[in-house]
């Protein structure tokens, strides 16, 4: 594929100025500037809140999430503020009923007394635990409810789609992400080719998510490029310099020449292979004879591509180049992978040309993490996946379900209640803690109230499951893991923020502490999420405090 591009150092993100235009205090529900009035009228807006956002189902129907767009979150609590368009936009639209002096309160609000604890960018989380604790003034935590829940649910989305991906594909094979064309809009677009970085991938075709993340791209052609050539007359640029001699040697003639001779020892007829696509390789080699890989299905692979790609992958042998590869973009993938290693290992043993036995093949067409395991279990040969549409729109499951719920109010532990079980939230600030066994592997996440102790490696605790009764167990762990990390504080983040590739590789050291049946695609094990006996006791008696007592008639 072609070349990385380097981004200069001096171009690298500046956290203060990265973020899109887009992501202000205004990208938010009309209800939660409803809600900020009221509890500014009823005098509540400096009232210490406490909000856990989390999720209740992982996603895809597997049993891990990764954890992303915290980077995006701490980006919009440094920037938050309304300017004085926004203002007068609120003005205008809440004239009616809201008082005036609430909109000059609204100008002078900062996020600066508000506390946010996160778990790391790229860990792996699971449901009920908190991804983000924040604390602070009631109407100014409030506010910023819609915009985190837009950063986190499909950067979290897409990473957990781009590692599942990984996971399928195993670590040799490449993958690309070919998706903006199939994004929802440009936005999703970035965002996809970003978060697929970090999940696992290892480029994109995204130019701007190139530039902006200092991510590898990666490309080649079209099949508009193949079919724009009809015929080998069309070729108005022939010649190439010699790599080494720099002397002009004529391109076409050494493929025409390698054509013929590889009909026969392939016996593949050269009169159904298109010269257009041989022009159109020939002009694509000379403009890239380093980068050159070929799309070898716009007619027909067995008949046409392959005899033509290695035509021209011997001619530029012969002027001291390399080709990189082809690209499959429709029919059996597995068929004609193994089909064109074959051939490529035929050349390379014949004309003695070792590295054409190696040569990348991409493969693409709609590809989803079925068809990779489809693939692996047919015995393929493909080398690289460029994966598009099922990626960046997660089509399995579009939305992640983050949730965004008040927990606390000044010191006050709070619950909502609701006939879904699932849906009834784990009261008060919370410290959570992974356990893990002797063999480094997760066993348990651990909730605990905040006032309780840490639990102590090698000492036995009593993990229960918040609301089934009968299910609890004793864990005595080898290592014990804070999952939360103070990240903002004061209108300053807390914590050094890492490069993407940091991320990207603690989400697959992050994986590696699972046990391979909660990650395996097929019915995976669920992994425990649990709370200390005291936080059970204390979930379940406010949950009585607060429901109503029925009465029969």
């Amino acid at each position: 594929m072609i070349n990385r591009v380097e981004v200069p150092s001096d171009r690298i993100r500046n956290i203060n100025n990265s973020q899109n235009g887009v992501i202000q205090p205004l990208l938010t529900d009309l209800y939660q500037i409803n809600m900020a009035y009221a509890y500014w009228k009823s005098g509540k807006h400096h009232e210490k809140a406490v909000f856990d956002l989390f999720f209740r189902k992982n996603p895809f129907q597997g049993e891990f999430t990764i954890f992303a767009g915290l980077e995006e979150v701490l980006t919009f609590l440094n920037n938050f503020s309304y300017s004085e368009s926004d203002i007068e936009y609120l003005r205008v639209t809440m004239a009616e009923t809201v008082e005036d002096e609430f909109f000059e309160y609204l100008s002078s609000i900062s996020t600066t007394d508000v506390t946010l604890y996160a778990v790391d960018e790229g860990k792996v989380v699971f449901p009920r635990v908190p991804l983000l604790i924040l604390e602070g003034p009631l109407i100014v935590v409030q506010l910023l409810e819609t915009t985190l829940l837009n950063l986190v649910n499909y950067a979290s989305l897409i990473a957990t789609n781009a590692a599942r991906y990984r996971m399928a594909a195993g670590r040799k094979i490449q993958l690309l992400e070919f998706g903006l064309r199939r994004a929802q809009g440009p936005d999703g677009g970035l965002s996809a080719s970003k978060y697929a970085y970090i999940g696992g991938f290892d480029g994109t075709s995204n130019v701007l998510a190139g530039k902006l993340y200092n991510i590898p791209v990666k490309g080649t052609h079209a099949h508009s490029y193949i079919s724009s050539y009809s015929s080998l007359a069309e070729l108005q640029i022939e010649t190439l310099q010699h790599k080494e001699t720099k002397e002009d040697m004529n391109l076409k003639d050494r493929s025409l020449a390698w054509r013929e001779l590889l009909s026969t020892e392939l016996n593949i007829l050269q009169s159904e292979a298109s010269d257009g696509e041989l022009a159109a390789y020939i002009s694509f080699a000379i403009a890239f004879p380093t980068g050159f890989v070929a799309l070898v299905d716009t007619y027909d692979v067995l008949k046409s591509g392959l005899l033509n790609f290695c035509a021209v992958a011997l001619g530029l042998n012969d002027l001291g180049y390399r080709a990189l590869g082809i690209r499959i973009d429709s029919g059996d993938l597995a068929y004609l992978s193994c089909v064109a290693r074959s051939t490529f290992v035929t050349v390379a043993e014949k004309f003695n040309v070792d590295w054409l036995e190696h040569v990348q093949i991409v493969a693409s067409n709609d590809i989803n993490e079925e068809t990779i395991i489809s693939l692996n279990e047919q015995g393929h040969k493909i080398d690289c996946f460029g994966i598009g549409t099922h990626l960046v729109t997660c089509q399995r499951q579009p939305a992640l379900g983050c949730v965004f719920k008040l927990v606390e109010i000044n010191g006050e532990a709070k619950i909502k209640l609701s006939q879904d079980v699932e849906k009834v939230t784990c009261p008060g600030k919370k410290t959570v803690y992974r356990l893990y066994g002797e063999d480094g592997h997760a066993l348990i996440d651990l909730m605990h109230r905040t006032q309780e102790p840490a639990p102590k490696c090698g000492s036995r605790v009593l993990c229960r499951h918040p609301f089934q009764e009968s299910k609890r167990a004793y864990v005595s762990p080898a290592q014990v893991e804070s999952l939360h990390k103070l990240y903002w504080n004061e209108g300053k983040i807390q914590q050094e923020l890492p490069e993407l590739t940091e991320i990207r590789d603690r989400v697959s050291s992050s994986l590696q502490t699972l046990r391979q049946d909660h990650k395996r695609n097929l019915n995976p094990t669920p992994y425990k999420v649990g709370v200390t006996d005291d936080l059970y006791n204390f979930l379940h008696d406010l949950w009585l405090q607060n429901a109503p007592i029925g009465e029969l008639f």
